[in-house]
């Protein structure tokens, strides 16, 4: 086993040294709330600014406060921010929360994910790249359909070359900026007989005959835009004084490339995210884009947000502990607020039925000294793992909750196939009849079954 440091960090134990504020910080009440370092990452408004921000450290207490700030503090009016998300849920979240600092709504945000973004400036200018304002954003199933019916017309084999992978390498070009005439060689390779880059080209001229574009598109061509009007670029570099941009170790290159043009007037671009937490790279984010910071903004400054609110001293030794072998990495040392807490346990199972029964045991364990069922978790790897946990639950009698799923026995593939065996053993089971009777789709409707 690695010879991991799992010394644990606590307050007491951690030299922090409060970092003056700018002379220009107004005294605003809940800046006082704020640790020193998160106080510093609100206040240094001015230049490129990298946000290192570990897990349960308040990163998005940060954010909307330095949001907030630049509002109340005049440095800005709402329509000069720039604020990108990756999720509408966090963009919702932060404007509610910057919102309810201020007191008041505040209109005309540029705040939302970067398609969102995207698309909002697209609109504005469709016509530039050969579309109305009323264009569509097609799916992942619509994009497949359109290059089926390419691949038809061009009679390729799709059995031999699924359309759904010739998407997904599409997209990986546009994800890193690529449009049909850009894609370098050493990209291509022999799917579709060499001709994919040929149906990228088609793929295109489709979707603009169509008025439509694809979520690759929305990037890749208000890239594209800023770069070949330079008239439309210098107007929204003007506009936004300060860009902010949450998760920045999830960005791929083409999001990069598009922060970085429309920060070219000001420069003030505020990037908040965790090197440790790049796990996204199979979707095209490059974790470089938060390694090169400061070698791509020689300016920059580097602020790290390291006090940890959620965590005990103990668990979170154990994790720097592994975290120190990444060896791609700027570092941090999280330490904990709440004290060093109960120690850090590990236990090694040969199988995962093994695993099962030893989690079941423990918890009926716990049971027994007195603690209650909803006072316990179990938290797995995916999903997949949780069969042989339910089972032994089950099999002991504990009841039990799934969240962001469903019980395996509920799952609808499972009462499919149970359903099926049902049929075999007893073929006068109706109930059962009915459930898998159009699954697959068969187009059994209900005069059909009435007759029956």
């Amino acid at each position: 086993m690695p010879d991991f440091n799992l010394q644990p960090t606590v307050a007491q134990t951690h030299e922090t040294s409060d970092p003056k504020l700018p002379t220009t910080a107004e005294n605003l009440p809940w800046l006082a709330a704020l640790n020193p370092q998160q106080r510093l990452a609100v206040t240094t408004t001015e230049g490129a600014v990298l946000m290192l921000a570990g897990a349960g450290t308040g990163k998005t207490r940060a954010l909307t406060s330095r949001l907030a700030y630049l509002l109340q503090s005049g440095r800005a009016r709402p329509q000069e921010i720039l604020a990108v998300t990756f999720t509408n849920k966090a963009a919702n979240e932060m404007r509610e929360r910057v919102e309810q600092i201020l007191g008041y709504p505040a209109a005309g945000w540029w705040l939302g994910t970067f398609h969102t973004l995207c698309a909002r400036l697209l609109r504005r200018h469709a016509e530039l790249i050969e579309r109305s304002p009323r264009f569509t954003i097609l799916d992942a199933a619509d994009q497949t359909r359109v290059l089926r019916s390419l691949m038809d017309e061009a009679d390729l084999d799709t059995k031999r070359w699924p359309p759904r992978a010739g998407m997904t390498k599409i997209q990986g070009w546009k994800d890193r900026g690529f449009l049909p005439d850009q894609v370098p060689a050493s990209s291509q390779d022999e799917f579709a007989g060499g001709q994919l880059v040929e149906l990228y080209q088609r793929y295109q001229a489709r979707l603009t005959t169509i008025n439509a574009l694809d979520f690759g598109d929305l990037l890749l061509l208000c890239l594209t835009l800023l770069r070949q009007h330079e008239d439309i670029a210098a107007r929204y570099q003007q506009q936004f004084r300060y860009i902010m941009v949450d998760e920045y170790q999830d960005t791929n290159r083409v999001q990069y490339q598009w922060l970085k043009t429309l920060a070219a007037q000001h420069g003030n671009l505020a990037c908040v995210g965790d090197d440790d937490q790049a796990i996204y790279g199979w979707r095209g984010a490059d974790l470089s884009n938060i390694l090169d910071f400061e070698q791509d903004f020689p300016q920059a400054k580097t602020i790290r947000l390291e006090e940890n609110y959620r965590s005990t001293g103990h668990i979170l030794a154990a994790a720097n502990g592994l975290i120190d072998h990444n060896r791609n990495r700027l570092g941090k040392t999280l330490f904990s607020v709440s004290g060093l807490g109960e120690a850090v346990q590990v236990s090694i199972h040969h199988h995962y039925l093994d695993e099962a029964r030893a989690i079941a045991g423990q918890m009926e364990g716990l049971q027994q000294l007195g603690l209650r069922l909803t006072e316990m978790a179990v938290l797995t790897r995916s999903s997949a793992t949780l069969r042989s946990i339910e089972e032994q639950l089950m099999e002991r009698g504990l009841p039990y909750v799934i969240y962001g799923g469903s019980r395996f026995y509920e799952r609808k593939e499972i009462g499919v196939a149970l359903g099926y065996l049902r049929l075999i053993a007893q073929p006068n089971d109706d109930l059962a009849f009915e459930r898998v009777v159009n699954v697959p789709a068969r187009g059994i409707g209900n005069t059909t079954l009435i007759q029956l």
